[in-house]
C-alpha cells in the first residue's frame, strides 16, 4: 500500500526496524487477512486486531462490537477527515521472491528487487475496510486501547504510533 500512484520497481530497503539485519535491504509485502491495517494513510496512527484460533471467547466479548465482527482498525479522530480524502494504491506482487517474516501481522519480506504486477486505486479508504467486513473504530487518544489490546489473544498491530496524541495518564 502506498499513497504513491507511480512506483515502478520497488528496490529493497535497511529495516528501520532495530530488531532486523541493518545490513541487509528488504521489500515489503502483506497478507490478505492483515491488509485492512494498512488502507489509511501511511502516518495515520493505528491500533489493529484481529481474530486467531486461538482468540477466547471473553477477549470477543470484551473488544468485538458483535459476533460477526472479527477485524478491527481504531484511529483517532483527528484523522477521519484524511483518512476520507487519501488515495491509496495497492500493489500486487508475484509472491515467488517472498518469505514469511511475521505470520501474525502478516508480514512477508523479499530481499531482491520486486516489478509489480498489478496496481489497485482506492479512493474510499473507510468504504473498502467496511467492504471487508472491518469494525473502524474512531478514538479520543490510542494509548488506552493500545496498552489493553497487547493483553489480549488477538493478533495485533500497533502502526506509526509516533503520531499518536499524547499519552493521558
Amino acid at each position: 500500500m502506498s499513497e504513491e500512484s507511480d512506483i515502478s520497481i520497488f528496490n529493497p530497503r535497511i529495516p528501520t526496524r532495530q530488531d532486523l539485519d541493518q545490513e541487509k535491504g528488504l521489500v515489503w509485502a502483506i497478507n490478505e487477512q492483515c491488509l485492512p491495517n494498512f488502507m489509511t494513510p501511511r502516518n495515520c496512527p493505528r491500533v489493529t486486531y484481529h481474530c486467531n484460533e486461538t482468540t477466547t471467547e471473553e477477549d470477543r466479548k470484551l473488544f468485538l462490537s458483535s459476533s460477526t465482527t472479527h477485524h478491527v482498525v481504531a484511529i483517532e479522530h483527528i484523522w477521519f477527515e484524511i483518512m476520507k480524502t487519501t488515495t491509496l494504491y495497492l500493489y500486487e506482487f508475484d509472491t515467488s521472491d517472498f518469505y514469511s517474516l511475521d505470520p501474525s501481522a502478516g508480514y512477508y519480506v523479499s530481499e531482491k528487487p520486486q516489478v509489480p504486477i498489478q496496481q489497485i486505486r482506492i479512493t474510499d479508504l473507510l468504504g473498502e475496510l467496511l467492504k471487508r467486513k472491518v469494525e473502524v473504530r474512531m478514538v479520543d487518544n490510542l494509548w488506552d486501547l493500545c496498552d489493553r489490546i497487547q493483553q489480549t489473544s488477538f493478533n495485533w498491530s500497533m502502526c506509526r504510533m509516533g503520531f499518536a496524541g499524547k499519552r493521558m495518564k
